[in-house]
């Protein structure tokens, strides 16, 4: 018998699913992507983590927590649902993340490298609200899921909107990745939405934990977002008194694109740890 004998099939990813929505608001289209835990739901329901750029990380994130969940008392992880928000590409990036992902269009950044303009820019509070209003609430409806154990994770552009959704609307989730956000896309827009959320934390305490993790070969960036990303963490460290509970790692010999496997991995164990 030859290799060209055998018989072939598709690598499926067990106990998942995937459907496009189209959002009510702009009428754009998104590929969710779901995988459910094989485990019985806690009295509590699930943890949910809603992931970002889904087509490029989906299977990294679900493989990665499927491999760890089994055993809890060992790994300190739980089960989980994970929500993939992608688009309809096989490819790992689509240019619609440009519009999604940015709370305003960038001035300094609006064309590529190679001279092309780069897509449309902007589209953060709308993106929020499909969300919010839509995504969340199909979600809770077709599956057990704990309200109170919400996680967003996004890296890039997407930790830029998971900074983006802390500042604006911090209730949303109580755990925010943000891995090697773009904070210098919009860096004055960020920072001036920083200095409202500290000012309402004067009014109100909150309870949220926010990770930033960035490659450590990513200090070499003109961005410099390594240290903008670290200036972010320590200055919003102050308000640990207020519920917001800060954790910056620099993964050693990572770089921009090969930190998500590590970060995926240390997020899984902050974000679900076994209740006590």
């Amino acid at each position: 018998m030859t290799i060209q004998d055998i018989a072939r099939s598709r690598v499926d990813i067990p106990r998942t699913e995937q459907w496009v929505m189209q959002s009510r608001v702009e009428n754009r289209k998104y590929k969710i992507m779901v995988a459910i835990p094989s485990e019985a739901a806690p009295p509590s329901g699930y943890p949910v983590i809603y992931l970002l750029d889904g087509n490029s990380v989906f299977t990294t994130m679900v493989e990665a927590l499927r491999m760890q969940c089994h055993r809890p008392d060992k790994t300190g992880v739980v089960p989980a649902i994970i929500v993939g928000i992608g688009y309809q590409t096989n490819r790992p990036f689509a240019p619609d993340r440009y519009y999604d992902y940015t709370p305003v269009p960038s001035f300094e950044y609006q064309h590529k490298s190679d001279g092309t303009p780069l897509p449309e820019q902007g589209g953060a509070q709308a993106f929020l609200s499909f969300i919010e209003e839509e995504l969340k609430p199909h979600i809770e409806q077709e599956f057990n899921i704990n309200s109170n154990r919400q996680t967003i994770f996004g890296h890039s552009l997407g930790g830029l909107f998971a900074l983006y959704v802390l500042f604006t609307k911090p209730a949303a989730f109580q755990h925010y990745i943000a891995g090697s956000p773009s904070i210098h896309w919009n860096k004055e827009f960020l920072l001036e939405e920083e200095q409202r959320f500290v000012g309402r934390l004067e009014q109100e305490s909150i309870n949220v934990e926010l990770l930033i993790g960035m490659g450590q070969l990513e200090n070499s960036h003109v961005s410099r977002n390594l240290y903008q990303a670290k200036e972010l963490s320590d200055r919003l460290s102050i308000h640990s008194d207020r519920g917001v509970n800060v954790t910056f790692t620099e993964f050693e010999d990572e770089g921009h694109v090969s930190v998500l496997p590590v970060l995926i991995s240390r997020a899984l164990r902050l974000v679900l740890k076994p209740e006590k």
